[in-house]
């Protein structure tokens, strides 16, 4: 008896403590209670991790019954893990993903359209709300918005001259460069078509068309964006490159060090610039030849999507619209330094540049073949730049990225 006493004494705090171990699950979520409504949200993290948990212990003061729990998953695996987990039925009510991505996670019918995409597509930017559409249909919401424009340090060009054209940017760069030869006047990572697209939108011409779905049609071919990269090939020497490689981590190096007077970029360098202690200011980019606006930029936007595998779509959609509000744009800014998806006021000198340069932007095609185009397109910027010709090179590039 005595020792049976003592295995009981012994084994119930052991099955105690099993049980306070089963708290969460295995993935790190917290299991439902009967009392609340779980919303499980993939998301990432540099700053967004703590808008999603602020954001969710304020919308749980509006909805007690709710609660929103963050769970940390890498974006180039996010698509791929939902569709792992959406069959085992352990998939979130919410994950992100950038709006290129849409025509993929369509196609596989991992996310819900936009409930109420009306009143979604009013309360958002315009370029936001046609980023997230997908063969006429809404998809998601978008929390945030980006484009690039043109920095320009202060100490080595003025306000004043800060080129409003293309032609004036070179005319500019070549007294900049007889003053100044261990410096640049301009630089962009010009291999990247995620900035060089703009010389292909000449006279209006867009990647994949207007609405940039043409997936057979991928308009790089045309008079316009001939003419534009012919210009592009001409910047090599113009702008005194010659022979250096420019890639986004070279150009970020020589702007923070104050060796480069002028850089495309985007709204993410503005604290790493800030913290190197450089005065710059934001502009937007210069027109092209022949033309009186600024070119065309990519827009991207960073959408939030309510899964087909959600078990609340519904409060799932009430959490992303609350997202939406000014309080939660301008609380996602503060944390973030994304721009919002929405008309509201943030406090940043450099907003007024971007938020310019977003009214000239378009969004980034969504359609699958544009796999084809990030894929492609480094070879053929590399030949343009190196001397090759423009015409047969975009012809070619035209042809490999249909689909």
């Amino acid at each position: 008896m005595k020792t049976i006493r003592r295995i009981a004494l012994f084994t119930v705090p052991l099955i105690a403590l099993f049980l306070s171990g089963c708290g969460k699950n295995k993935d790190g979520s917290v299991p439902a209670k009967q009392d609340k409504i779980h919303i499980r949200v993939w998301e990432t993290d540099g700053g967004i991790d703590e808008f999603i948990k602020q954001a969710g212990k304020e919308f749980s003061k509006l909805r007690p019954d709710v609660a929103v729990d963050y769970i940390y998953v890498g974006l180039p695996a996010m698509v791929e893990t939902l569709e792992i987990d959406a069959p085992a039925g352990v998939a979130p009510d919410i994950i992100t993903s950038p709006h290129d991505t849409l025509g993929i996670i369509v196609s596989k019918n991992l996310v819900l359209p936009t409930r109420n995409p009306g009143d979604i597509s009013r309360k958002v930017l315009g370029a936001c709300s046609k980023a997230l559409t997908y063969n006429g249909t809404m998809y998601g919401y978008p929390v945030s918005a980006e484009t690039y424009a043109l920095f320009y340090n202060k100490k080595l060009i003025k306000e004043q001259d800060v080129p409003k054209t293309w032609d004036a940017l070179v005319g500019w760069s070549g007294e900049f460069i007889a003053n100044n030869p261990r410096r640049y006047p301009f630089v962009m990572d010009f291999m990247n078509m995620y900035y060089s697209v703009i010389f292909t939108t000449m006279n209006g011409n867009r990647l994949y068309g207007e609405s940039g779905s043409e997936g057979q049609n991928p308009h790089m071919g045309t008079k316009d964006a001939i003419r534009g990269m012919e210009f592009f090939q001409s910047l090599r020497e113009k702008l005194g490159i010659g022979s250096t490689e420019l890639n986004t981590a070279t150009c970020d190096g020589l702007f923070s060090s104050g060796n480069a007077a002028m850089y495309v970029t985007g709204l993410w360098n503005v604290k790493p610039f800030e913290k190197a202690g450089i005065d710059f200011g934001v502009a937007a980019l210069p027109s092209l030849p022949g033309e009186n606006k600024p070119a065309a930029s990519f827009s991207g936007t960073r959408g939030m999507f309510v899964t087909a595998a959600s078990k609340h779509p519904d409060v799932a959609a009430d959490f992303l619209e609350f997202l939406l509000t000014p309080e939660m744009q301008q609380l996602r800014f503060s944390l973030t330094g994304a721009m919002p998806s929405i008309d509201t006021a943030v406090s940043s000198k450099y907003m007024a540049g971007f938020t310019k340069q977003l009214g000239y932007a378009f969004p980034m095609p969504s359609i699958p073949a544009m796999g084809n185009m990030w894929s492609e397109s480094s070879e053929t910027l590399r030949n343009i730049w190196n001397g090759a010709d423009v015409a047969e090179e975009m012809r070619l590039l035209n042809e490999k990225i249909k689909g």
